[in-house]
């Protein structure tokens, strides 16, 4: 796949260039648990400073469903990343509005930005065209580097990117590589270890990928819906790769998921009424 590159936005000297990056971290007490997501990011972020590019960061955090949650503003990631990157991040308190773009027209070469999460306006989620246009008013270029969030059809990652002269991060560029070697020249044995919590969110991928891995382990809480086949989507991804198919023997379960409920190890295939399973067992 051919993406366009930074090299394609051309001079980017004091540009103002709106990066879409992946700071979806975990916190605890306030700071940031674990920084690998705002790791992966840096290369991007000191080639657009090398370039002499105005740098401004936009993310998510969590769920906070539209509304402004106290605990999932992005300060503690502007902490993180500033420490990382060896340079001021000026952290803003909202991500549209006058003052927001009063604070980034004061912003000078190499200098960068990071806005507040966008996930505190609905139509971030919504895809709002309106939310889009004012997030591109603070920009010149837009730079995708969110692999994480990419397929989400999200103000910040679709709409955002039609109306700014856009290019591909180099975190983008690595996975997008990484991933097509795979789906063209694959080395064998090719297996392919697939989890998390909806398979709607990824039947696409497992329809293509089952004609081509070896062999295609299901895990997370998306095993769930195979044991047995309980969803129309599951029987058809049985149907198209059975002998492929390596669904979990076990499972960990329990009534909640808060860190002090009773966790036990239930058969994947006779999961009590009364708990709920959260991911493989020890025995798979």
């Amino acid at each position: 796949m051919q993406l366009r590159k930074i090299d394609d936005l051309g001079d980017l000297k004091g540009k103002r260039v709106l990066v879409r990056v992946d700071f979806n971290v975990p916190l605890k007490n306030g700071r940031v648990a674990d920084d690998s997501r705002i790791r992966a990011a840096l290369p991007t972020i000191r080639e657009l400073q090398k370039r002499g590019a105005i740098t401004i960061l936009l993310t998510h955090l969590g769920r906070p469903k539209g509304e402004i949650v106290e605990q999932l503003r992005l300060d503690p990631v502007a902490k993180a990343l500033s420490k990382l990157i060896k340079h001021d991040v000026m952290k803003l308190n909202d991500c549209i509005g006058p003052a927001v773009e009063h604070d980034i027209s004061t912003l000078k070469t190499g200098q960068i930005a990071l806005l507040e999460n966008v996930r505190f306006y609905p139509g971030e989620e919504t895809n709002d065209d309106l939310f889009a246009h004012k997030l591109a008013k603070l920009g010149q270029h837009y730079v995708n580097d969110a692999f994480g969030a990419v397929h989400r059809a999200h103000a910040s990652v679709s709409s955002l990117a039609k109306l700014l002269p856009n290019a591909a991060g180099l975190l983008m560029q690595k996975e997008v590589d990484a991933l097509a070697a795979l789906l063209q020249k694959p080395k064998k044995p090719f297996i392919v270890v697939l989890g998390g919590a909806k398979v709607e969110d990824k039947i696409g991928v497992i329809k293509s990928l089952v004609k081509k891995c070896d062999a295609l382990l299901i895990g997370g809480k998306m095993a769930l819906a195979f044991l047995p086949a309980r969803t129309k989507l599951a029987k058809g991804i049985l149907k198209l790769g059975k002998r492929k198919l390596i669904l979990p023997v076990d499972a960990v379960a329990a009534k909640n998921p808060k860190p002090k409920a009773k966790r036990v190890t239930v058969s994947g295939r006779r999961i009590p009424q009364s708990l709920n399973a959260y991911d493989i067992g020890p025995e798979t």
